[in-house]
């Protein structure tokens, strides 16, 4: 049973530069949104070197809030633009949230 005003995260980590594609999909699919983070992974797929030496690629971590109707569309969405059944593409998981404090829309204006 869901509560009233609960809301699901969709994380979303994929490889840096491609933050913009889970966006876009994200808006496209009804989202209002997204917060980009900066990350670093460590996965069997992602490693790679230069000159011999270790490299863990930059990640970039999406995190999208959405009412729990639009979750999976949203989440089919991103799958589908960034492909994510392709190892090392990235993958994303929902979170229930059951309380949320300070959250904005779009067409709020902040008052101070």
């Amino acid at each position: 049973m869901l509560c009233e005003g609960c809301k699901e995260l969709i994380v979303t980590i994929v490889n840096r530069g491609w933050a913009d594609v889970v966006v876009r999909a994200s808006r496209e699919a009804g989202a209002e949104g997204g917060t980009i983070l900066l990350g670093r992974g460590t996965g069997i797929h992602e490693m790679q070197s230069l000159f011999g030496i270790p490299i863990e690629p930059e990640k970039e971590i999406v995190l999208t809030v959405v009412d729990p109707g639009i979750t999976m569309h949203v989440l089919e969405t991103i799958n589908r633009d960034m492909d994510l059944d392709t190892p090392g593409r990235g993958i994303a998981f929902v979170i229930p949230l059951t309380r949320v404090a300070g959250r904005a829309h779009k067409f709020e204006t902040p008052s101070r």
